[in-house]
């Protein structure tokens, strides 16, 4: 069997200026980055911003497993199949941390014949957007420090006060050993103050850069951002340092989405790329809105299961942008579902219908799920060499027959678009019947804590939340100080719908422990920490790293 990149490497890829003719861009709507690679330009984006949209479509999946969904994959297959059925779609995803790509993961541009191209460059450097994210939020990071140093004054009138300095550096890497640092060591570096990494993904300039609508948008919502207090308690912002100004400069050509192609060679816009576990797992605002206006469909994901990025996705994306998805595909795999009624993984080729019915109520929950906000769903079954048909056949009945939701087995991997054109026809259809009726899952005037709780209960199904007592007292002050009309984002593990990632399958009478909450004044959430997750990853103890390498021709390997 081909790996992923072997496969890459065998397709021919056309010129970008053709890709972009297909979906009615002319050259001078793009900025080339090489053959194969080039940039919305800013005039574009604009005249686009004023085009009747198309309809959304919204991928998201089961929880994640060891095993892999394929939920990219699918996101590809289908837009692939959509076009390959003469529905006109433009695929928007999220552009690839290295994190994962050296760590547990890998890669995250599809796979087999459902991937976007060149997979090598979009999951290494790519546009060099995430190193101009890590650089601004880097910025501020040397511009607090420099206020520090020299004791210089805010636009409080006070100067920054070192003990509540809560703005952190950023590295677009898993290294557990930066979690916690010491600053400001040494003769004339002054003062010394513990402080910390987390990964770019989950920088707060990232999740602003994938909401804001605009540069003059991008650059108000940076000068929001909390850096900490002034010497008198008052809160400080980036605005409040002279930072904003300079961080838009370094991001000017990160906030325009970047266009590739797909295998099949539909119109592919990836740009942005925050975690859905620490942040709110959804590409850019501005590349979806380009995407619905230069297709009759868009078709994009959200991180990890709709626990989380379908919820993040439709309760901060959607409530910002003015978004309503159309249509949700969930995506699942017998494997997936087998592991999560129980199965260890390396027994998940055998046939077992215990566990496959333990697995079939984690499904059940997410397709329930979806329908809380209004949103009709079909379910794809990613197709594993291996799988057993008897099993599949019972996926599709239990959808069929207990969900009454369609769905449909896909081989897009093996065979492209063509391995899912009866998914493109059902989401076609439904999109074509205009059965959504969009709605978040709570409004905005309600409680902090009670956002928290609703989405613990309507989603994970937990009994209540169990809020840490310094996490309740900052909700208070986040509220008093005219924040507790903002959506809630909760960091926790993906692999559960609890707090620890060891639980599976569909549990209730469970507590979600709330153990911090952080505000983002100018992403607009409030980060709610639940259980231990980290906010920077360390690597597994055999790190994908291990197998990428170069050979003797200077052709990357091992990069899958």
């Amino acid at each position: 069997m081909s790996t992923d990149i072997e496969i890459a490497r065998a397709t021919p890829l056309r010129p970008i200026a053709e890709i972009a003719a297909g979906v009615g861009l002319g050259t001078a709507d793009i900025e080339p980055h090489g053959h194969h690679i080039a940039k919305l330009a800013a005039p574009a984006l604009a005249r686009l911003r004023n085009a009747r949209p198309g309809k959304l479509i919204l991928v998201t999946a089961v929880n994640p497993t060891p095993a892999g969904e394929g939920k990219t994959t699918t996101t590809i297959g289908l837009g692939d199949a959509l076009n390959l059925i003469g529905r006109k779609a433009v695929i928007a995803l999220r552009e690839p941390s290295l994190g994962p790509v050296f760590g547990r993961k890998g890669g995250a541009t599809g796979g087999g014949y459902s991937q976007v191209l060149p997979m090598e460059r979009i999951n290494l450097h790519f546009t060099g957007d995430f190193h101009a994210i890590t650089s601004a939020h880097n910025l501020l990071a040397a511009l607090i420090d420099n206020a520090l140093h020299y004791r210089l004054p805010t636009a409080t009138g006070l100067p920054l006060d070192a003990r509540h300095i809560t703005w952190r550096r950023v590295l677009d890497m898993n290294d557990r050993a930066l979690r916690q640092i010491a600053v400001g060591m040494g003769p004339g570096n002054a003062p010394a103050r513990e402080s910390g990494f987390d990964i770019t993904v989950a920088s707060e300039v990232m999740a602003i850069l994938c909401l804001a609508d605009d540069l003059a948008d991008l650059q108000v919502r940076l000068g929001r951002i909390r850096i900490g207090r002034d010497e008198a308690g008052t809160p400080v912002t980036a605005a409040d340092i002279g930072a904003a100004g300079a961080m838009t400069a370094l991001l000017v050509e990160a906030m325009q989405p970047n266009l590739v192609q797909s295998i099949g060679g539909s119109a592919a816009l990836v740009h942005g790329g925050p975690f859905a576990n620490i942040a709110h797992g959804c590409n850019s605002v501005v590349a979806t809105r380009a995407a619905l206006a230069l297709g009759e469909f868009a078709v994009t994901e959200a991180g990890f299961g709709a626990d989380l990025g379908a919820e993040k996705f439709c309760d901060i994306k959607c409530r910002s942008a003015g978004l309503a998805p159309s249509v949700a595909v969930i995506v699942a795999t017998v494997r997936a579902l087998k592991y999560h009624g129980g199965m260890a993984l390396a027994e998940l080729a055998r046939e077992d219908a215990g566990a496959l019915a333990r697995g079939l109520a984690v499904l059940s929950r997410h397709v329930e799920n979806m329908a809380k906000f209004g949103i009709p769903v079909v379910v794809a079954l990613n197709a594993f060499g291996g799988d057993s048909p008897a099993e599949q056949a019972a996926v599709i009945a239990h959808c069929r027959d207990v969900l009454l939701v369609k769905a449909h087995l896909c081989r897009h991997w093996a065979e492209g678009g063509r391995g899912a054109e009866e998914l493109a026809r059902s989401v076609a259809a439904l999109a074509d019947a205009e059965s959504a009726s969009f709605r978040p899952l709570y409004a905005d005037a309600l409680p902090l804590a009670d956002k928290l709780r609703t989405v613990a209960q309507q989603i994970y199904r937990a009994d209540d939340i169990a809020l840490a007592p310094a996490a309740a007292r900052q909700l208070k002050a986040f509220t008093e100080q005219g924040f507790g009309h903002l959506p809630v984002c909760i960091a926790k593990t993906p692999y559960s719908f609890t707090a620890d990632e060891h639980v599976r399958g569909a549990v209730t009478g469970f507590a979600l422990p709330i153990r911090e909450v952080r505000l983002s004044a100018g992403a607009g959430f409030i980060v709610a920490l639940a259980g231990d997750i980290n906010t920077m990853p360390g690597l597994p103890k055999v790190p994908a790293a291990l197998r990428i390498g170069v050979d003797a021709a200077g052709a990357i390997v091992g990069l899958d």
